[in-house]
């Protein structure tokens, strides 16, 4: 299971926007990336990059699984293994109650 993030989530959206607005102002990506962390206090360039990236898919500019569809996924992912595992125990049921109706008993 994944970390739960030390960053909250406005400072996430406000670093993203400021990318945005700064890449004019430095020849290539991965120095605006720099420069907004090192003002936003982020730990490092990379998981700006990350968020930035993220920010993309999930708006149609880059392909990937969005956000949302990562979250269905994991859901249905969950709901199939319930699934399964009431299956394997209808399974078990099923064979245990035919098993009792196949042994010949005694009545008294």
């Amino acid at each position: 299971m994944a970390r739960p993030s030390s960053y909250p989530p406005e400072l996430r959206r406000r670093a993203v926007r400021m990318v945005a607005e700064v890449l004019g102002d430095y020849p290539n990506e991965s120095a605006a990336l720099r420069a907004v962390a090192e003002k936003l206090g982020i730990g490092s360039a990379e998981t700006l990059r990350n968020w930035v990236r993220r920010d993309q898919v999930d708006s149609g500019q880059r392909p990937g699984t969005t956000t949302e569809e990562s979250a269905q996924i994991k859901a249905m992912k969950k709901e199939i293994a319930e699934l399964k595992r009431a299956n394997d125990i209808l399974k078990a049921a099923a064979s245990f109650f035919a098993a009792e109706l196949d042994r010949p008993h005694l009545r008294s």
